[in-house]
C-alpha cells in the first residue's frame, strides 16, 4: 500500500528531480517554515494577531493548541518510531535523489512537517478570510511539495502527515462541538 504499486517511487523521482536556483531556494524556504519547531512562534503571532482583533478565530487556535501536541508530539514520532520506512536517499541511494540540507536518519513515515503545515491550515481555516484560507492552503501545499523536492520524503510520506492532521482536526472539531464547515 506504502508504494502505491509503484507510483510513490515513481511520483518522487519526477518531483526530486526538477531543479532551478530559484525554485531550491523557495523549497528550502518552505521546508523551514514548516517545521514543527517553529510553532511557538507562530502560536504567539497568532495569539497577537487574535487580541488584536485581526481576525484569527479563538477556535482556531484552540484547535490548533489541542492537535499540536498529539500530532506533532505524540502519534508522527510514535508512528515514524514503530513503522521505521526508510527515507529516500536511503531507499534508492545517493545517485538516484538530490538532497537539499542535512540527511535524516529518523522514519520517514509520516512527514512531520506536512503534519504540522497542514494541522496549521486545517485548524485556522473555519472562519477565516477566503484570501487567508487560500494563504493557508496554498502554504501548506508548498511545504509538503518542498518535503518531496529536497529529498527528504516520499509523497506517501507527505500524504500520510496531512491526513493524519486532517482527521485530528476534524476530531477535535467534534469533541469541542463545532461543525465541520463552520
Amino acid at each position: 500500500m506504502y508504494d502505491w504499486f509503484g507510483l510513490n517511487r515513481e511520483l518522487f523521482l519526477v518531483i526530486n528531480g526538477l531543479h532551478t536556483p530559484l525554485l531550491d531556494w523557495l523549497m528550502v524556504s518552505a521546508s523551514a517554515i514548516g517545521h514543527p519547531r517553529m510553532y511557538p512562534f507562530y502560536m504567539a503571532v497568532l495569539l497577537l494577531l487574535h487580541w488584536r482583533g485581526r481576525a484569527v478565530a479563538l477556535r482556531g487556535l484552540a484547535t490548533l493548541a489541542i492537535a499540536y501536541p498529539v500530532v506533532s508530539m505524540a502519534i508522527v514520532p510514535a508512528m515514524k518510531a514503530s513503522l521505521d520506512l526508510p527515507r529516500p536517499l536511503a531507499a534508492l541511494g545517493p545517485d538516484a535523489v538530490t538532497l537539499l540540507g542535512e540527511v535524516e536518519t529518523n522514519g520517514a513515515f509520516p512527514s512531520g512537517h506536512a503534519a504540522f503545515a497542514v494541522l496549521i491550515a486545517a485548524s485556522l481555516m473555519p472562519g477565516a478570510s477566503r484570501a487567508a484560507r487560500i494563504g493557508l492552503a496554498m502554504t501548506a501545499f508548498l511545504v509538503c511539495l518542498s518535503r518531496v523536492w529536497v529529498g527528504a520524503h516520499f509523497p506517501a510520506d507527505v500524504v500520510g502527515g496531512a491526513l493524519i492532521s486532517i482527521a485530528c482536526v476534524a476530531a477535535i472539531r467534534v469533541a469541542i462541538g463545532e461543525r465541520a464547515g463552520s
